[in-house]
């Protein structure tokens, strides 16, 4: 039927032709089916020239199939140029056409950068079949996002989409294009914000919002390939350019575009590390605006988690700040108006801040343990899946919580810290809480490798104190569970706390 019909006269045949090529894609074993697929590609090619848009709409999507399913046909060295060439001349076709090249792209770049040469998973490979085309490509994509019709077909956000992959997947030799990029994205984001006084109706809004957003998910794309050396040369006009968009989403009430903001500057922290220090006290005033932002609880959510990654990147030096953070989250985990996906990550980041500040964490000990207590009694309605599925994360975050405490006042020296004391009081429900976890029949993988952790830290920093409190049946069994697990955490941390208990007993049982 394919053959016959995919150079026939009549526009209709020529598109239920590919249609149904492309359909077939998908079931039949790939092996089997790259031959075929080869043989076709040059065909596939030169309908993407046809008269007709229907045809050229269908010959994009088909060949984003064949991206997405049968990769290796597409990046086979003897199709690979002229398949290039008539993508990127298709960039310029209707948007409808365009948006599906977009999408093929997309699926390009992920199978040419799985298939690159590389030493080792971690690495960014050295080059890769794309590399001589990469420039070309990105330019034209950046055209695409500009065109004055890239509102239809959704073809803006596609165009950043298959802008974002070129950049993830990008090897080392395109580095220089990534670079690039960084610079006029950045430009883009300033033009976008200047246009701000100019919005007259609420679709402009909308638009004006919806560019915010992609600029800064593309920035964010970029960013992460920027290496860590480059970072500081650029930070300023980045972080200049997204307390802008806080400025003004914050007025306007753009919930999602403080969201997107909130993710940039992730990961901003994530590439500059304690480098980050110098925009706190410029951005603080917005990340308590998000933190306090419960209406819109992505954006609450988004700012919580960014609490954690700044803790994480600039350890005791957050002590300043975490005063007016702490009392944010405290009162939002005692606001039953805040949406319930916000409650475990304010848990778990109580143990980031613990970890970060060290035994500074004291003054807040009191109300953040009697938090965990209460947080780590509740109760929920079991025959409702997604209640069983909250209550497993507010007791990871729960054990979270307890983890980074016991190890931030422990402190890196050999001996555990005298601070510690002020939690042994605490220490014998800690442990029930553990085998309340271990004995629910529906507790979830991640919050045994929470447990395990939080035992094998219970052993080093209260020694043989603990070993009659953990040397029960429930807490063995979670941990021969853990060992077993699938999941790499699960397994080191239980096999871990297996040996710190063994240690442990073995010392008591030889003690006089």
């Amino acid at each position: 039927f394919v053959k016959d019909n995919i150079k026939h006269a009549d526009w209709r045949h020529r598109d239920a032709a590919l249609m149904s090529f492309g359909s077939i894609l998908e079931g039949p074993d790939p092996a089997q089916l790259k031959p075929l697929v080869e043989q076709a590609m040059p065909m596939l090619i030169e309908l993407m020239k046809d008269g007709s848009v229907v045809v050229k709409d269908t010959a994009a999507w088909t060949i984003g199939r064949v991206c997405e399913l049968i990769p290796e046909a597409a990046i086979n060295p003897a199709t690979l140029q002229p398949l290039l060439e008539a993508l990127v001349i298709g960039l310029a076709s209707e948007p409808r056409v365009a948006s599906n090249v977009c999408w093929a792209f997309t699926s390009l770049a992920d199978a040419a950068y799985e298939q690159a040469d590389c030493g080792d998973e971690e690495e960014t490979p050295a080059t890769y079949s794309l590399s001589a085309f990469f420039s070309p490509i990105v330019e034209k994509l950046l055209w695409t996002t500009d065109r004055e019709d890239a509102g239809a077909s959704n073809l803006r956000a596609a165009a950043y989409e298959a802008l974002m992959e070129m950049v993830k997947n990008s090897p080392k030799d395109c580095y220089d294009t990534v670079q690039k990029t960084t610079v006029i994205i950045l430009q883009r984001l300033q033009q976008v914000l200047q246009m701000e006084s100019h919005i007259q109706s609420q679709s402009d809004r909308v638009q004006f919002n919806d560019l915010q957003s992609l600029l800064c998910a593309t920035l964010q794309s970029v960013l992460r390939k920027v290496e860590p050396a480059h970072a500081p040369a650029i930070s300023d006009t980045i972080m200049t350019a997204l307390l802008q968009m806080f400025q003004s989403s914050t007025q306007t009430r753009s919930g999602g575009v403080q969201e997107d903001a909130l993710m940039a500057v992730a990961t901003l922290v994530e590439v500059l590390g304690d480098g980050f220090i110098k925009y706190m006290d410029a951005f603080k005033p917005y990340l308590l605006i998000g933190l306090k932002n419960t209406a819109e609880y992505q954006v609450c959510h988004a700012a919580v988690g960014l609490v954690g990654d700044i803790c994480r990147a600039m350890g005791g030096r957050v002590a300043q700040w975490t005063d007016e953070v702490m009392e944010v989250l405290l009162s939002n985990l005692g606001d039953n108006s805040v949406h319930r996906t916000v409650k475990p990550q304010i848990l778990s980041v109580f143990g980031d801040i613990a970890l970060a500040v060290g035994p500074e964490f004291r003054k807040y000990l009191e109300h953040v343990l009697q938090t965990l207590m209460q947080a780590s009694q509740a109760q929920v309605d079991r025959s409702d899946y997604d209640m069983l599925d909250y209550l497993n994360e507010l007791r990871e975050g729960c054990l979270e919580a307890y983890t980074g405490i016991i190890q931030g006042l422990k402190g890196d020296g050999t001996s555990p810290s005298p601070d510690l004391s002020i939690v042994q009081p605490h220490v014998s429900y800690i442990v029930q809480f553990i085998t309340v976890v271990a004995r629910d029949s529906e507790h979830s993988d991640a919050s045994v490798a929470a447990s395990a952790g939080l035992i094998g830290d219970l052993c080093a920093a209260f020694g043989r104190d603990i070993v009659q409190l953990l040397d029960v049946e429930p807490i063995s069994d979670l941990l021969t569970a853990g060992r077993r697990s699938k999941t790499t955490k699960t397994k080191t941390l239980s096999t871990w706390a297996t040996k710190e208990v063994r240690k442990l007993k073995n010392a008591t049982s030889t003690a006089p």
